[in-house]
C-alpha cells in the first residue's frame, strides 16, 4: 500500500473514542483479560469495537487488544471500557501474572 493511501486511511485515535482519554470502567490494567460475553451481538458496533468483541471470543489482555488492533494502550482501554459498560465484555482479573506474560512484558519494555 502506498503511503499516501495509508495517510489517506489514518483514522486518529482521538476519533475513535470520541476525544476521550480516560475510560469509563477504571479497573482495566495491562494484564487484565477481556472476554466477550456469549450472547453478544457486535453487528452494529464500529469497526474498532466489533474487532475487540470478535478478538475476545476467548479472554485476552488488554494489552494484546491494543496490540491486535493497533491502537495506543490508552486507545484501547477507553474502547474496552465503553464495550464492559455497554455489557458486550466482561472483565477478568488474574489473581498473579503468568511467567511467560511477565517475560514478554519485559521484552517490550526493553525494546522501547
Amino acid at each position: 500500500m502506498s503511503e499516501e493511501l495509508e495517510d489517506a486511511l489514518f483514522v486518529r485515535p482521538f476519533i475513535m473514542t470520541g476525544g476521550r482519554v480516560e475510560p469509563t470502567h477504571a479497573d482495566l490494567r495491562l494484564e487484565t483479560l477481556v472476554v466477550a460475553v456469549p450472547e453478544a451481538s457486535p453487528g452494529s458496533l464500529e469497526f474498532e469495537r466489533r474487532r475487540i468483541v470478535a478478538l475476545c471470543a476467548q479472554p485476552t489482555m488488554v494489552a494484546e487488544v491494543a496490540e491486535k488492533i493497533g491502537v495506543p494502550l490508552g486507545v484501547a482501554k477507553v474502547l474496552i471500557s465503553d464495550l464492559v459498560v455497554g455489557g458486550l465484555l466482561v472483565c477478568q482479573q488474574p489473581t498473579e501474572l503468568p511467567l511467560h506474560v511477565l517475560e514478554r512484558i519485559r521484552d517490550h519494555v526493553r525494546a522501547l
